[in-house]
């Protein structure tokens, strides 16, 4: 046995005690457990220990995955809620947008239309999240912060998938304040766009290292890997 549920229980306590410090309730933070370059063993494990959304950045590992879960899960068991959130060219867009439940990383209007087309009509529509590159990094993919709102709005008017709010990957940190700014930055945006109409609900932000960060500025939705499952594999 791994140390795999004895890790989520402590990154789920980390999460309460963030969340208390906060004044927000636990139940309003879902925590995904970052599986890429794990193998679909760990996925099983976590699973089984009672987490179910999971996030995979890299397309065909993330659809191998996905099936070999549905395989490996015993009958009965709930499915899990897969997640999308690396960098997506609009040429592989077909495989999630048949596969995934979720896509944290949409950047541009094209990939956006591209799962709304490929979205299969016997699925629920999915769910999506702008990216955006608070930090103006040119390493980091995301739409900037002053062309939010046009793509949001864009995106929200497509059939087969349903915006549901933002997501950013700030530049690291190491005191809680500095990593306060970016994700306030990434809020104040979701609020203007709830103002003007929009009805958003999900601000994906927050990592291992600036969880406690994320759950202070409201974030909704963290995401953590090496906490969970350990030091990354290379792909």
């Amino acid at each position: 046995m791994s140390a795999i549920p004895a890790n989520l229980q402590a990154v789920r306590h980390a999460l309460e005690q963030a969340a208390g410090r906060a004044g927000r309730q636990p139940g309003e933070l879902t925590l995904l457990a970052v599986s890429k370059t794990k193998p679909a063993g760990d996925v099983l494990e976590a699973a089984l220990a009672g987490q179910r959304d999971f996030g995979e950045n890299y397309v065909q590992e993330g659809v191998e995955k996905v099936l070999a879960l549905k395989q490996l899960l015993p009958a009965g068991h709930a499915p899990l809620v897969w997640h999308f959130i690396g960098p997506l060219q609009s040429n592989k867009t077909r495989p999630v947008a048949e596969h995934f439940d979720w896509v944290h990383s949409i950047d541009r209007l094209k990939v956006a239309q591209r799962l709304s087309e490929q979205r299969p009509e016997h699925l629920p529509p999915l769910q999506v999240c702008v990216q955006v590159n608070v930090s103006g990094e040119a390493s980091k993919s995301g739409c900037a912060p002053d062309q939010v709102e046009a793509l949001c709005r864009a995106v929200a008017a497509l059939p087969r998938i349903c915006l549901r709010g933002l997501m950013t990957i700030p530049a690291p940190a190491d005191d809680l304040e500095t990593q306060r700014l970016p994700l306030g930055q990434l809020r104040q945006l979701l609020t203007a766009l709830q103002a003007g109409g929009l009805a958003l609900d999900t601000l994906s932000m927050g990592m291992s290292h600036d969880l406690e960060a994320a759950v202070l500025e409201g974030s909704t939705l963290v995401r953590v890997g090496t906490a969970i499952f350990g030091a990354r594999n290379t792909p």
